[in-house]
């Protein structure tokens, strides 16, 4: 039996029609169906279970809110609360759990109805007690937190998207509700007809119109001459027109501290290798090396504190993370390699590798659909490989062209790709005659690598052609190689840095790359959606952001877009200069912040009171925004 109440600014709404969903990849089953009372309250006693791949819902459809004077039903109220696997005992039904439920569960809601793959279903149900408290409908406990809830503008966007609910059903007059839903309106989608669909369609994209949204919620609430607080329902609001209504959720704890590769295993869990400890002075200069850290899907660490998962001699990470179907490989700063089971204990010890070369400096890491594991030896210009992930035959192989190697992709042809930060190139060869190299020029000092669902390769360049480049020593470590662009880099006066896209045939649509108009500014990683859209980390600290261009076959965009398209920028206040980006099975995007106050990274010695904030804080998470990827991430990205 669960309990619960309707509100509506604040205020009860009677005879309104609440009824319980599970939500699975079919159709959702109804287990229950209940009217309010005068007083909102309700009791369902559900009629059915629901099936184990399955979330629960409530949606509350109609009735009469008392908040709104003039009284009468309105069918077009339609309210939300996600709820997850099992129901609890009481739970609220208003705004602002509709808002929450609505960005959490963006892809998966069509019309009034929620369905779609299991995995990512749990993630959506699970995330939205960060954002509100299902039992109360207030704010949720991880959007409470002292960085959270003053220094992002999410708090303030969620209880604005509340209040244009309220303003809907209490203040507002006909014309009013029908800009309203207009302003709503998915790309290509239908006009809403409920208050559900249409904060549905703003968390789908919304991008898309906020200034037709926040003139709205000035319009209904005017703020006083006198300066005095508007009327809105919920409070803080919005002072000035926002450039998106993204909500999104900054985490931390389980060693993060300068964030480099983002993965995902099977189960939706994160895993990150990081470059620093949390709280030393770590910078260029001088570091104390990061461990592994891992993260359920709404952000509660698993690894230990400060230290995070470490074994196996690893000192700092860089970029090497790799997730398969039953171990995480790990390469360090210092060499060594780190092989785990994904409770995060490690597989053996550094005795079982077969080398007997002393390793510096390792980087990116391929998986391979066949079980291959490929790895970067940045210091050394070459490959490590391990047949079908053994440890024991693992083998050193010797490439033509490679210029400080960092990242590496492995497509669907069985080829080898390999991204040459100390170079303008990337180069390909086939995995069983490493002979066969080819090279392809993208922007200087290649970084990130990702596959799209039609084997198109997608490049990040830190760095445009005509950037005056500082001489960097052959030999140098990522670390040396990386102050000396980060001082040229980061007092450069323009954006620089481009995104390139290489064909499976080798071809290049646009040769000399994507910059989205300067939008693009110093990229290090970028990931690959459901869409096939492409999702750039921007590591510049004049554009801290996550930038979302059109992919290979733009789909789902206004009319006229084309490839490498800018469609929007995300810009918060938990956003710090990135290195990753990567998207999880409910469409969540999960910003990786490497660098902090650059500063305090590159200084000799650091500003004494900033001295520990050269690392990036935490990792953000952006809800909703989105086409869900299948985890784990090896080779073609892939619906689930």
């Amino acid at each position: 039996m669960l309990q619960g109440q309707v509100l509506g600014a604040g205020a009860p709404i009677a005879e309104s029609t609440v009824t319980l969903w599970a939500a699975s990849p079919g159709a959702p089953k109804q287990l229950a169906q209940a009217r309010t009372g005068t007083d909102g309250r309700f009791t369902l006693t559900e009629d059915g279970a629901p099936t184990q791949d399955s979330i629960l819902y409530v949606i509350a459809k109609g009735g009469i809110p008392s908040a709104n004077k003039a009284g009468g039903n309105n069918p077009a109220i339609a309210l939300m609360t996600v709820l997850g696997t099992t129901a609890p005992k009481t739970v609220t039904i208003n705004e602002l759990t509709t808002v929450a439920s609505a960005f959490t569960a963006a892809r998966f809601i069509t019309g009034e109805l929620i369905s779609g793959n299991g995995l990512g279903l749990r993630i959506a149900a699970g995330n939205v007690p960060n954002l509100v408290d299902p039992a109360t409908g207030g704010w949720g406990k991880v959007l409470l937190d002292p960085l959270n809830s003053t220094q992002t503008t999410t708090l303030a966007n969620l209880d604005t998207l509340g209040s244009l609910i309220s303003a809907f059903f209490t203040v507002a007059n006909d014309d009013w509700r029908a800009r309203f839903l207009k302003s709503a309106t998915p790309t290509g989608g239908a006009t809403p007809k409920t208050t559900l669909e249409a904060m549905a369609g703003i968390a789908r994209e919304p991008w898309a119109h906020p200034q037709d949204l926040f003139a709205l919620f000035e319009e209904a609430y005017p703020q006083p001459k006198d300066g005095a607080r508007r009327e809105a329902p919920f409070v803080p609001y919005l002072a000035w027109t926002p450039p998106d209504f993204a909500l999104s959720l900054c985490f931390a704890g389980g060693g993060v501290y300068a964030n480099g590769r983002f993965m995902f295993d099977a189960d939706g869990n994160l895993w990150s290798g990081q470059n620093w400890m949390p709280g030393s002075q770590s910078g260029v200069r001088k570091s104390i090396g990061g461990g592994v850290v891992k993260f359920t899907p709404n952000g509660i660490p698993l690894s230990p504190p400060i230290t995070g998962f470490t074994g196996m001699g690893i000192d700092g990470v860089g970029w090497g993370t790799a997730v398969t179907l039953d171990k995480v490989w790990i390469t360090s700063f210092n060499g060594k390699i780190l092989v785990m089971d994904l409770n995060g204990k490690p597989i053996g010890s550094e005795s079982d590798f077969p080398f007997k070369e002393k390793f510096l400096g390792l980087m990116g890491v391929g998986v391979a659909a066949n079980g291959d594991v490929w790895i970067a030896d940045g210091s050394d210009n070459q490959l490590l490989h391990f047949p079908g992930g053994r440890v024991k035959d693992g083998r050193i192989v010797k490439v033509a062209g490679l210029k400080s190697p960092f990242d590496i992709v492995i497509d669907a042809q069985n080829r080898v790709w390999v991204a040459n930060s100390q170079s303008d190139t990337v180069v390909r060869f086939p995995a069983d005659d490493p002979t066969k190299v080819e090279s392809f020029r993208a922007g200087i000092s290649v970084r990130g690598l990702a596959l799209d669902s039609k084997s198109n390769v997608w490049v990040a360049s830190l760095l445009s052609l005509d950037f005056p480049v500082p001489h960097i020593p052959d030999g140098a470590s990522i670390m040396e190689q990386f102050g000396l662009l980060a001082g040229a880099a980061l007092h450069y006066p323009h954006p620089t840095g481009l995104v390139s896209m290489i064909r499976p045939d080798g071809t290049q649509p646009v040769p000399t790359g994507f910059t989205g108009g300067g939008a693009v500014d110093i990229p290090w990683g970028l990931n690959i959606d459901g869409n096939d859209d492409v999702w750039v980390a921007n590591l510049s600290p004049r554009t801290r952001a996550v930038v979302l261009m059109a992919g290979a076959d733009p789909k789902g965009h206004p009319a006229g877009t084309k490839t490498g398209d800018v469609i929007h920028m995300f810009e918060g206040g938990s956003i710090q200069m990135l290195t990753d980006v990567a998207i999880d099975p409910a469409g969540n995007v999960w910003a990786a912040n490497n660098w902090n106050v650059p500063e305090a990274a590159v200084g000799d010695p650091p500003v004494y009171r900033t001295s520990t904030w050269g690392g990036g804080s935490g990792f953000t998470i952006i809800y909703g925004v989105a086409a869900p990827v299948k985890p784990p991430r090896i080779g073609e990205v892939r619906k689930p």
